[in-house]
């Protein structure tokens, strides 16, 4: 059983083959349309598709004008990417710990850490489930920060009825295969700024600027274009985003009933405030159970597994540059090591959750056995 299946159907191949008919496979009206579409769902007023959400990531930085003395508040339980375009910059990251139970940034260690150098908060919305936004906003807004939210995975996750990447002066998504709609790689912008948004699209590409029949560069930007190939294959997912998060949601709800009762497992929390959309199905297990050992024994009667991600402090770059030790940060340390993501994915069947929650007590029992 894989971690999980991406969902394409004939959908994809007709809209990519209408740009294949065109013969213009660059960013181009196909990728237009997908901008429009995502920006229409969350309630954004602008929207700019990227290369991956990394790039989509490090261009709402620089876009804000972080660089060098700057220090971005970052949740420390991330994929690496969020805390390394930070570095690309030249700024500091700052790693702010989390709340266990949701997996997303503890809105009193954010308070404690903020100096008179912090410029940006980046709270990351953890494998479908929303960061406590209210407080992380107050926040911001008595200390004059930015707010970049990192909704890699959580397009279409709600926050008391707002939409995730669209509450704060940024958002940012991405489109891999283990989220919840793919492109295979891609990411996309948010904001409502229009000063900010000009900015965005003048250094997605190369910094340059429509003068009549071509361009005057104006900044040394990137070139961080979404192609027309993958933009129309977002645009078929984006037809049906609802569906897949009911989907998921339905396949979570199920597993929760099948694992209820097996010991030392954290279920994924369901937050009073929204939404979980379950990108990912992400549980915690007690310190009696060793969690690396779990994956290779499920692994050894055919169920993929994985880490939940990782600690950002913990990792050897952060901790040579910026001085952090291993278990500084105590919740998201403890969330590295024992953090274990389950398969989930649309095309899973009866059967296939029987097999999980059966192989996973299984496990667990092996090793409480011993």
């Amino acid at each position: 059983m894989r971690l999980n299946i991406p969902y394409t159907d004939h959908r994809e191949l007709e809209e990519i083959a209408k740009v294949l008919q065109t013969g213009y496979f660059t960013q181009g009206p196909k990728v237009v349309e997908f901008e429009k579409m995502l920006a229409a769902y969350v309630g954004s007023r602008y929207a700019f598709a990227t290369s991956s959400c990394t790039t989509a990531l490090h261009l709402a930085l620089a876009a804000w004008g972080v660089g060098p003395g700057d220090e971005v508040l970052v949740a420390d339980f991330t994929f690496p990417a969020t805390a390394n375009v930070v570095v690309q910059l030249g700024a500091v990251p700052v790693m702010v710990d989390i709340c266990l139970d949701t997996f997303t940034m503890d809105p009193a260690d954010l308070e404690r850490r903020i100096t008179p150098r912090s410029k940006v908060i980046l709270p990351v919305h953890a494998f479908g489930c929303s960061a406590d936004m209210d407080p992380i906003l107050e926040i911001a807004k008595r200390h004059n920060l930015a707010v970049l939210e990192d909704a890699a995975c959580a397009i279409g996750t709600t926050y008391k009825g707002r939409f995730c990447g669209a509450m704060g002066t940024m958002g940012a998504y991405s489109f891999h295969p283990r989220k919840v709609i793919t492109t295979g790689e891609g990411g996309m912008i948010t904001t409502d700024d229009a000063d900010l948004a000009e900015r965005i699209q003048l250094l997605r590409s190369h910094g340059g600027k429509r003068t009549g029949y071509w361009y005057e560069y104006e900044e040394a930007g990137y070139n961080y274009r979404l192609s027309d190939i993958l933009g129309a294959m977002g645009v078929a997912q984006m037809e049906k985003l609802d569906w897949l998060i009911e989907r998921k949601r339905a396949l979570a709800g199920e597993l929760r009933q099948r694992m209820a009762h097996i010991p030392g497992v954290q279920l994924p929390a369901e937050p009073a405030w929204g939404g979980h959309i379950y990108q990912s199905f992400v549980t915690l297990l007690d310190d009696s159970l060793d969690r690396d050992r779990m994956v290779a024994d499920l692994r050894a009667i055919d169920i993929e597994s994985t880490l939940g991600t990782y600690a950002m402090h913990d990792q050897p770059i952060f901790q040579r540059l910026f001085g952090y030790r291993g278990g500084d940060l105590p919740n998201s340390h403890r969330a590295y090591r024992q953090s274990l993501t389950l398969p989930l994915y649309p095309q899973m069947e009866e059967r296939d959750l029987d097999q999980l929650a059966a192989g996973l007590a299984q496990v667990v029992a092996a090793q409480r056995s011993k």
